[in-house]
């Protein structure tokens, strides 16, 4: 241990649970206590603590926290000057960005942002919405929500700006998307004067690193198969281009061991190809970190 530490922000709330796998999945041990803001970490060289995805970056800009996870749309919304280390794009329920869309009533007669002249939109993030307004030269109230958002309209709110994964939630509440205001995904992001320390910059980049690989790895899988040695040009051509795979003798010598890692949603497209062009015993197997 260096005596050095990284005082880093976890999100806290709808995250939490999804940054805690992602982490235990690059070979970090975190642990959240019911009753405690401050999680332990089996690295000693890192200090967490528990902190809102909405009040990350603000803590991280005035240097309270020398890093922290919270969205592109917390950056934006909080108006602060922050490193930008890198994108973690992984989200509560998928791992694609999330949406910070517009939404009325089903039967609103509101069809773009021109036609929200004058009228009152609920939402958490006020300096998103207000700065996306006054790009449009729409003068409206904008009013901080609190919580169920998507309820107050047509009652307590003519429109409301909320946060989307898929969708359902809006619709399940009676109202459609108007208009997408911006996709947002986790960034991993630090003070600027942390970022100058060359040990915890350096710190920070190697959690990354771990980070981004356990995030790979999701969307990867290993794919593992015996394969006649006449036959390797065939399921070479059959791969991806651009795949490196492990080729190794077995004990007999008509036969090669072949291993590459692909994208999941291939796996499905290529194996009975693989199949025809002679392979055998082919195996899928899950991955724990994938680092480029």
């Amino acid at each position: 241990m260096s005596g050095n530490v990284l005082k880093l922000g976890i999100p806290k709330g709808s995250l939490e649970e999804a940054t805690v796998k992602l982490f235990a999945k690059a070979g970090y041990e975190v642990k959240i206590s019911s009753r405690s803001y401050f999680p332990t970490i089996d690295d000693d060289e890192i200090e967490c603590m528990l902190i809102r995805a909405q009040e990350m970056a603000r803590y991280v800009a005035d240097g309270l926290l020398d890093a922290g996870l919270t969205g592109k749309d917390w950056v934006l919304e909080n108006r602060v000057d922050v490193v930008d280390v890198a994108d973690l794009v992984y989200s509560k329920a998928s791992a694609r960005p999330v949406r910070w869309v517009l939404a009325v009533p089903n039967d609103s007669p509101i069809k773009s942002v021109k036609d929200l002249q004058g009228k009152r939109i609920a939402t958490e993030a006020v300096n998103m919405t207000v700065d996306y307004l006054k790009q449009h030269g729409v003068t409206a109230q904008v009013e901080f929500s609190w919580g169920a958002t998507e309820v107050k309209p047509p009652k307590l709110a003519d429109a409301i700006v909320e946060i989307t994964e898929t969708g359902s939630s809006l619709r399940a509440n009676n109202l459609r998307i108007v208009e997408t205001l911006m996709e947002s995904n986790t960034k991993f992001i630090m003070n600027k004067e942390s970022y100058q320390d060359t040990w915890k910059r350096n710190k920070a980049e190697r959690l990354v690193m771990m980070l981004q690989g356990a995030m790979n790895a999701n969307r990867k899988v290993g794919l593992m198969m015996n394969v006649p040695k006449q036959a390797v040009d065939k399921v070479l051509n059959i791969l991806p281009p651009g795949t490196k795979p492990t080729i190794a003798e077995l004990s007999d010598a008509q036969w090669v061991d072949l291993m590459v890692i692909l994208e999941e949603k291939m796996v499905r497209e290529i194996v009975p190809d693989l199949k025809k062009a002679g392979a055998e015993d082919i195996v899928e197997f899950p991955l724990n970190k994938v680092i480029h």
